[in-house]
């Protein structure tokens, strides 16, 4: 499971989602606005998370107004461990594809 194909497929992941997201902070506004989206799911995901029943994601619980609730510590670590977790779970099927399609050859 941590084989090195897979933590390089890792790497290849995390960097290109990296990269994707860059514009979203230092991009002109065109780009900004399309890759918003990838900084918004795994932000989202903390309020889903949230509204399922895991509580301390949030700050105040999740109560706060009109506004969204920033994540509390638990909650940039928990979002964080959950989205490494879903890519690495990517880059472990990718290399095992990638190992059965090399051996078939």
């Amino acid at each position: 499971m941590l084989h090195r194909r897979t933590l390089k497929i890792l790497a290849v992941l995390v960097a290109a989602y990296f990269a994707l997201v860059l514009p979203a902070y230092f991009g002109v506004a065109f780009l900004a606005e399309r890759t918003f989206y990838l900084v918004l799911v795994p932000y989202a995901s903390l309020h889903v998370f949230n509204r399922l029943g895991i509580h301390g994601l949030l700050e105040h619980d999740g109560f706060c107004g009109w506004g969204w609730c920033a994540p509390t510590t638990f909650g940039w670590i928990f979002v964080a461990v959950l989205w490494i977790g879903l890519a690495w779970l990517a880059a472990w099927a990718i290399a095992k594809i990638l190992t059965a399609l090399t051996a078939n050859s």
